[in-house]
């Protein structure tokens, strides 16, 4: 791209390498004699010839072919109709959309998101009746709310193990330690 004036010029070796010699004239020096000479048969024809079938014959593939057999043909296979598989692939989606739905809300069944929103402010609660009503706001049972937080958790940061060090590049480094968290309630 550009104009030509910003492009390197070709250079050319300015003397002839070692490998590169004169032709040798021939004897007679005409064009004719230097030329390749005309086979004697021809090296296409217009229809099939004997040679060219007998070269055309592969006679490992054919014994290849005589290992398999005849084409065994189920008679009794079912047809493939591309129609009702995607009236199926539809209807599954469909379903799959409508489960997912907020207004089609299964209980004690949530999103990736709405399961750590919900974890996050389960820390947060102080009573049972706040941990009841938190749980009817995400359809959840309490039982399985408590039982499901047993095992999961959203990361917590320890304040007090908090470490700052800059590396040897002037950077700062960060660490800290996370805690599991469980509400205090009131009994």
């Amino acid at each position: 791209m550009g104009s030509s004036s910003s492009k390197v010029a070709r250079r050319l070796p300015k003397e002839k390498p070692s490998w590169a010699g004169t032709r040798t004239p021939s004897e007679h020096g005409s064009a004719q004699e230097t030329r390749r000479p005309i086979p004697s048969k021809p090296l296409a024809f217009e229809r099939k010839t004997d040679a060219v079938e007998a070269d055309s014959k592969d006679p490992q593939f054919l014994s290849k072919l005589g290992q398999l057999g005849p084409v065994q043909v189920d008679h009794h296979m079912r047809s493939v109709r591309p129609a009702e598989y995607v009236q199926n692939m539809y209807r599954s989606r469909l379903q799959s959309e409508v489960e997912a739905s907020p207004s089609h809300s299964t209980r004690n069944r949530l999103l990736a998101a709405s399961l750590s929103e919900l974890l996050e402010s389960r820390k947060t609660v102080k009573s049972q009746t706040e941990l009841q009503a938190l749980a009817e706001r995400y359809d959840i049972d309490v039982t399985k709310l408590t039982e499901l937080a047993r095992f999961i958790n959203t990361p917590s940061i320890d304040e007090s193990t908090i470490v700052k060090t800059m590396s040897q590049d002037g950077e700062e480094i960060v660490t800290m330690m996370a805690q599991w968290v469980d509400p205090k309630l009131e009994k």
